[in-house]
């Protein structure tokens, strides 16, 4: 199955490095126009540098996705070119036990990871709607279905963030627009190179696939789901998670 985004311009946040930047390659791959987005220009700049190199087509954003103006910003990019897919991928974590994390923590992580979504999104859907073409991408997490000691405020930000998916589904859905999530499980980072072998071991065997997954994993599901071929799907979470959590 071949997959071409010909003529689509995708916006993905958190472009600059990890799966933003994996989402943003493939993307590209596949024919789209990328604005890639992140808070460092020259980072972004980077990746869509790589994208040109090869063939493709890019362009380096700087957006806080945090900032009281994200909303100008987005409408100043929806005029030079309508968004027709929309992948919030932009995150933080700032972990600790729930008995004592601050609220600063808990303030931060969801403003990141749940109201740019929402601030970034309208702005974005308008268009689609107009256009009856579009589709949102949320970038969830496993630990938004499971939950995770230590990270009751992201656990909580990516439970909301597939809450935000389902209820949008079903309000644009008449519009041709579609809306899904994907939760990734654990991905091979620098954070988990750090880890020690026995600790790697111990995690990969909770995984049906006895393997951490990688950027790509989950960058060709944000492909799909992106694509003509995904239309009839909607409101859905595509867990990819290698069976951690089925």
């Amino acid at each position: 199955m071949k997959i071409d985004l010909t003529g689509r311009t995708a916006l993905v946040t958190g472009a600059s490095r990890g799966i933003g930047e994996a989402i943003a390659l493939r993307l590209a791959e596949s024919g789209a126009h990328v604005l890639c987005a992140a808070r460092n220009l020259e980072h972004v700049e980077r990746v869509a540098g790589v994208i040109t190199a090869n063939g493709g087509s890019a362009t380096a954003v700087q957006l806080d996705i945090t900032s009281d103006d994200v909303r100008e910003r987005i409408k100043a990019l929806i005029e030079q070119q309508p968004i027709e897919i929309l992948v919030n991928n932009a995150g933080i974590t700032d972990d600790d036990l729930f008995i004592r994390m601050k609220p600063e923590a808990w303030t931060s992580v969801l403003r990141t990871n749940l109201d740019s979504a929402f601030h970034i999104t309208q702005e974005v859907v308008k268009k689609m709607i107009r256009a009856r073409w579009g589709r949102v991408i949320n970038i969830s997490s496993i630990v938004g279905l499971s939950g995770n000691p230590g990270q009751v405020n992201y656990a909580s930000s990516k439970a909301a963030l597939i809450g935000f998916t389902k209820a949008l589904a079903l309000e644009i859905g008449s519009r041709s627009v579609t809306v899904n999530a994907i939760a990734p499980g654990f991905v091979k980072t620098a954070m988990t190179d750090a880890m020690t072998d026995e600790a790697r071991k111990t995690l990969e065997a909770r995984i049906a696939l006895h393997r951490l997954g990688t950027v790509d994993d989950i960058a060709y599901a944000a492909v799909f789901l992106a694509s003509e071929q995904a239309g009839y799907i909607t409101g859905t979470v595509m867990n990819v998670s290698g069976g951690l959590y089925t």
